[in-house]
């Protein structure tokens, strides 16, 4: 049975050169952790970034969450999509890069102490990423566990969850199963970081990494690990670097650019690093200072130019 869980505003056409075709699905490569019983929301309100309250109230929006699992130094360790499933039992999913999975457990266990809850990795379960074609998303009928909203923007499109194997176009009529590299290339585009390349655990800082532009954050929750940094930059409002999305000159290195290389103005002024990226599109921390300046990475002596932008999606005076 299809659980449809879509709150707020239509998502706007994303694949503009798919004319005529329906959503395309992209398996990703993200894996699935249960947190399930009664204190499971108490348990993961202290230990991440958003206020998860609203996820285990029963029946009520949003059915879908963006956060962070956070350090003692406020270093962001995990991002997290969290789903709550239907049923009585609080059951919430945690979605995260598939290589954090046994480190997300550990951690989570770590803290558990005598909460009643059971933490469990549920490899039974596929998480897809949806963007529309040309039309709404069709209501569907198949083996979908839970269909949502990207939490992060609308421009995500939703987050489909399946049983282990399930055809997606038995799920969504009229989807087709789309390269993952293109699902990537999309968020590149939009600047959207997902995954320990893009947020490399214990370096990455979750203001710098627009946590609070992705509705990833309260900061009127209470008190969470990691809680005391974030809340401090917030409330000074002090923000000197921030993920951008990126674009490489032509002609791009066959091997791509390194993760972590650092960027440079023409001056030669450390500008920032570039983080990951695929072909010509990636995602680099930089220095708002020099977002509009030319921009270079030097590669065995040979410099590849590139440009930042900031994403239309972001607040209007953040963009300023």
């Amino acid at each position: 049975m299809l659980v449809r869980a879509v709150t707020g505003p239509p998502v706007r056409r994303l694949c503009r050169s798919r004319r005529g075709a329906g959503a395309a699905c992209f398996p990703l490569c993200r894996a699935l952790l249960g947190v399930r019983g009664a204190e499971a929301a108490v348990f993961l309100q202290g230990l991440l970034t958003n206020d998860v309250t609203p996820l285990a109230a029963p029946g009520a929006a949003p059915s879908a969450l963006y956060a962070h699992a956070l350090n003692a130094q406020g270093r962001c360790l995990y991002d997290v999509m969290l789903y709550r499933l239907p049923g009585e039992e609080p059951h919430i999913l945690l979605e995260c890069d598939s290589s954090a999975l046994d480190p997300l457990q550990r951690h989570l266990k770590l803290y558990k102490i005598r909460r009643k809850v059971d933490i469990t990795p549920r490899p039974d379960l596929s998480p897809w990423a949806v963007l529309p074609g040309d039309s709404s998303l069709p209501e569907g009928t198949g083996q979908a566990v839970l269909l949502a909203p990207d939490p992060r923007t609308q421009l995500m499109g939703w987050r489909l969850i399946t049983k282990k194997g399930a055809d997606p176009s038995e799920v969504i009529p009229g989807s087709e199963v789309g390269d993952v590299q293109d699902y990537h290339r999309h968020r590149y585009k939009q600047g959207i970081p997902e995954g320990v390349k893009d947020l490399p655990p214990g370096v990455a800082l979750p203001l710098e990494s627009n946590l609070a532009y992705l509705n990833g954050i309260s900061f009127t929750k209470g008190c969470y690990i990691g809680q005391e940094l974030t809340a401090r930059t917030h409330h000074m409002g002090v923000i000197r670097k921030r993920l951008l999305p990126v674009c490489l000159s032509a002609p791009v290195p066959s091997q791509g650019i390194p993760e972590g290389a650092e960027i440079l103005t023409e001056a030669g002024k450390q500008a920032g690093k570039f983080r990951a990226g695929g072909g010509d599109l990636g995602i680099a921390l930089l220095r708002l200072a020099h977002v509009n300046e030319p921009l270079c990475i030097t590669l065995g002596g040979e410099k590849v130019k590139l440009s930042a932008s900031t994403p239309e999606w972001w607040p209007k005076p953040a963009a300023k």
